[in-house]
């Protein structure tokens, strides 16, 4: 079956499906935020420092793998039924996560529910470009992100209300309720029109894709740790990542129905929003994964402090974004893109003057300030990309930029997360204590600055040792994301100018 095109929709329905899309956002805004706030406890309570970035990571590899195809499936079976789908695999892997034992556990639901995750955020995209027009998409994508925001903002603070009150395991129980409620919504009431048609899924690319970033991040988070970087083991997982790369890009110009149609990023303008977009995206892991970290570890903050800080990124986000949707308008592309990004760029050189003295406030006015920065940027990403392109190709191509979005999260926190490591290794190990340990073993015993009850039992001195080595590791971390983010800036600059009507989709383009 492929989708023939949205069934004309009344008004309530409309209505009653955008309340369905933006419950779905709110679920998986909420997801990330609430997730990245109760992290630093979670690492205390099961220990596995070393593994906190692939926490992350499995999520977001499995989440970006499956974009594309979930953007491919959504074009040729209707936005409907891969949704429900993808819903379903995301609260299952959220209730799962709940109940895990062990990190590698949490690792492996984690990357289960990504799986779903890969289908919720650019579907209810699309779905909102397919059933509003040019100008009430700007200021939809505002209120969207607006309810992204309001999500984002009850996240972290939801995360450290239940972290320091209930149990971490909720945070990924509360999931369960609004992912059913949007799933009945869509349910009953989007309709399409559907007719048959002979297509092939592109397995092969899919796979290869999978495969190639897999091995990519395990060479990024365990190089330096597990294995020196000089290792065999380290050697055969980036030439595989090479030759998963390279057998995905032989496999898309060649399958009948691309699972990444690399045609699209012939588009000016989809080029220049997915490789600013990747950047954006791996800005935003960076603050959002390790501001939370540096809260309870370097300053000794609580869950709900950590939160606190978290939360305002969430409350520049719809401002920027809805801001963005007017500005558009008027100025076109790059103008508001630019913006975006000198604000994300701003808020990230600040970050890496932070210390053991900073106050909360001064972090708070740093999230606050990237958010209003990817408010701007993201939404001029998703715009653009979905006034270039016909209905019938919207869905992938609103999935694969935001599939190159996801991306630039999954290789950011790895790289990251290697950079965090090999910090706590060199500065932890001056440490009389640690200096003979294995590097996993140095990395584990930041545990006790991140555990309030380990860390009451512990010598202040020792304490304020760690403190003090994870500070000087996360400064690193603070430096590369900064340097992330001059990098989108500096892609933003190829946005074409001119007014935005100026760029929208003709029949001759394609």
């Amino acid at each position: 079956m492929a989708v023939a095109d949205m069934r004309p929709i009344s008004r309530t329905s409309r209505l009653l499906v955008t309340i369905a899309v933006l419950t779905a956002t709110f679920l998986a805004a909420m997801d990330v935020t609430i997730v990245g706030t109760a992290m630093p406890t979670i690492v205390g309570n099961l220990g596995g420092m070393d593994l906190l970035s692939w926490v992350f990571s499995a999520y977001l590899l499995t989440s970006a793998a499956s974009v594309p195809i979930y953007g491919k499936l959504a074009d040729m079976y209707g936005r409907r039924s891969v949704f429900l789908v993808g819903a379903a695999i995301f609260m299952l892997g959220s209730g799962l996560s709940g109940q895990s034992r062990t990190m590698l556990q949490l690792v492996l639901f984690r990357g289960l529910q990504g799986l779903g995750a890969g289908a919720v955020t650019p579907i209810t995209s699309t779905i909102i470009g397919d059933i509003y027009t040019l100008k009430e998409r700007a200021r939809m994508q505002g209120v969207f992100s607006s309810v992204w925001g309001l999500s984002a903002l009850v996240g972290p603070w939801l995360g450290g209300l239940i972290v320091d009150h209930f149990s971490w395991r909720w945070v990924f129980y509360v999931n369960l309720p609004f992912g059913l409620a949007s799933m009945l919504m869509l349910a009953r009431w989007l309709k399409e029109d559907l007719q048959p048609v002979r297509h092939r899924v592109d397995y092969l690319g899919a796979t290869s894709l999978s495969i190639g970033i897999a091995a990519l991040l395990f060479g990024l988070l365990e190089g330096g740790t597990l294995f020196p970087w000089k290792s065999w083991p380290l050697f055969a997982a980036f030439g595989l990542a090479l030759l998963g790369v390279g057998v995905f890009v032989l496999a898309e110009r060649k399958a009948t129905e691309p699972v990444l149609p690399l045609a699209l990023f012939r588009n000016r303008i989809i080029a220049v929003s997915s490789l600013a977009g990747f950047l954006a995206g791996g800005a935003m892991q960076g603050v959002s994964s390790y501001v939370p970290v540096f809260v309870q570890g370097v300053l000794e903050g609580s869950a709900t402090q950590a939160g606190s800080v978290l939360a305002p990124m969430s409350l520049g986000w719809p401002v920027g974004s809805v801001l963005a949707g007017q500005v558009i308008l008027r100025l076109g592309y790059r103008a508001t893109a630019v913006v975006g990004m000198v604000f994300a760029t701003m808020a990230t050189l600040a970050l890496t003057t932070a210390g053991m003295h900073s106050s909360l406030s001064f972090l708070i006015a740093t999230t606050v300030i990237m958010g209003l920065g990817l408010g701007f940027a993201t939404t001029t990403f998703i715009i653009a990309v979905q006034n270039a392109v016909p209905w019938a190709r919207r869905g992938v191509a609103t999935a694969s930029t935001q599939f190159v979005r996801t991306l630039g999260s999954t290789v950011s926190v790895a790289i990251l997360g290697s950079v965090l490591n090999a910090g706590l290794v060199s500065h932890l190990r001056r440490l009389p204590s640690l200096a003979s340990l294995p590097p996993r073993a140095v990395i584990d015993a930041s545990n006790i600055v991140l555990d309030p009850v380990q860390r009451a039992t512990a010598s202040p001195d020792y304490v304020r040792a760690l403190a003090q080595g994870l500070g000087a590791s996360l400064h690193g971390v603070f430096l590369l994301v900064s340097l992330i983010a001059v990098l989108g800036l500096g892609f933003s600059l190829f946005f074409p100018g001119g007014r935005a009507e100026e760029h929208v989709y003709k029949e001759e383009s394609y």
